[in-house]
């Protein structure tokens, strides 16, 4: 399984001036960092990512989606770190970053994460691999403390001279970074000469089933999209002790199906058959915080043998985030009184657009994945034995990873193309 998640904001700049607030604080006088500095970072994003599942869903109910909360968390916390005032209460709200935690701890946990992904990627046997840039205009005049704490991730773009070029660099750097997996994320025009920043996350994840599927195995088979409703599809077969439990308050039944390695798995969520729209968010709406933290505790499921059906799939969608983060309260983040001024001497920053760019393949032998988020500025009825676990009514799925206690991937399966 491959998975990849690239991020990028890009912000110009208004007219008037502002105080700014203080770069993070380093750590003096005997004043460390929380001892729970790293997991204050992840604290909320399971909360966050089940807000933007449910968002997502409300805004395109019939489709397939497939999106990476993780992604869009990195890309609004780039942002937080470069906002003040109210835009930065916004956006400490939406990521559920504690109101005690000071903002330098949240940047410490930052760096520590940054740290750990690179320390492991050293010898897991699956691949995941996350970095940010901050593209600015050559032409913008950034602060000596952002230069000091973002010295990898800070880079300079000749945005008003060669937007173009600029534009076709970015997309350039997202696509190595997702194993090309993303192309072409900001279409043309996008980058303008009013363009004064661009901030990207981008996140490959490569993982090998732990069970692999048998390519022999995989044949067709009928896919109920609804029940006056088939669609052919190639369906994939194994059998082998998995964690799997029935969920009465989801209404679903649930399975875990580990990568090598067993610190990221992706767990599928099955609904009954009977009526296929109201199961899926009747789940949806049920999947909260508590019982999120139930289906991915490894205590709560039962490990046993089990016959997994599942499909071969594809997939790739694209997002439009502004409306949907709207919705999850980000407050005056597009707006022009939007305070996002912590980058620069002079001058002031807004946001105009996000998108949200991802795709994924599933097969016998893994997943792969990648997902990319963008904001720049312009001008069934349940299987009858527990153990058989099929897949051939819509389903929802994500990829989550047990380091971090954080979501990677999600989406909803409705449909084969």
């Amino acid at each position: 399984m491959n998975l990849l998640l690239p991020i990028v904001l890009a912000i110009a700049p208004l007219v008037s001036a502002q105080q700014h607030a203080a770069c993070f604080a380093p750590y003096q006088n005997g004043v460390q960092p929380a001892p729970d500095t790293r997991e204050g970072l992840y604290g909320g994003q399971q909360e966050f990512s089940l807000a933007l599942l449910n968002a997502i869903n409300k805004i395109m109910p019939k489709e397939n989606l497939f999106f990476s909360p993780y992604s869009t968390y990195h890309a609004l916390l780039i942002a937080y770190f470069m906002a003040g005032g109210q835009t930065e209460a916004y956006l400490r709200k939406v990521l559920r970053l504690s109101e005690t935690r000071r903002k330098s701890d949240i940047y410490t946990a930052y760096k520590l994460d940054k740290y750990m992904t690179k320390f492991i990627a050293n010898s897991a046997p699956y691949e995941f691999t996350s970095a940010n840039k901050i593209y600015v205009s050559n032409e913008t005049e950034v602060r000596e403390c952002v230069k000091n704490d973002f010295p990898e991730e800070l880079e300079s773009f000749p945005f008003k001279v060669d937007p173009e070029g600029s534009r076709l660099a970015i997309n350039n750097w997202v696509e190595n970074t997702t194993h090309h997996m993303i192309t072409d994320l900001l279409p043309p025009g996008t980058i303008d000469p009013t363009t004064s920043l661009v901030l990207v996350n981008a996140a490959y994840f490569k993982g090998i089933w732990e069970n692999k599927f048998n390519p022999n195995l995989t044949k067709p088979e009928i896919f109920y999209v609804s029940p006056t409703k088939q669609i052919m599809v190639d369906m994939m077969h194994v059998e082998g002790t998995f964690r799997h439990d029935i969920s009465e308050a989801l209404g679903a039944h649930i399975l875990e199906l580990p990568y090598q390695g067993d610190n990221i798995s992706m767990f599928i969520l099955l609904p009954p058959f009977s009526n296929t729209e109201d199961s899926i968010d009747a789940t949806l709406k049920n999947l909260n915080l508590e019982n999120f933290k139930k289906v991915v505790d490894r205590d709560q499921l039962i490990s046993r043998t089990v016959q997994v059906a599942l499909p071969k799939f594809s997939l790739e969608t694209t997002i439009e985030l502004v409306p949907v983060l709207e919705k999850l309260g980000v407050g005056d983040l597009f707006q022009s009184t939007a305070n996002l001024t912590d980058l620069i001497e002079n001058g002031e920053l807004s946001l105009g657009n996000a998108l949200h760019k991802s795709k994924i393949e599933v097969t016998e032998e893994g997943t792969k994945a990648a997902s990319a988020t963008v904001l720049f500025s312009f001008r069934s009825s349940r299987p009858a034995e527990p153990a058989v676990f099929n897949c051939n009514h819509p389903f929802i799925y994500f990829v989550f990873d047990k380091l971090r206690d954080a979501m990677l991937f999600g989406g909803v399966f409705r449909r084969p193309h």
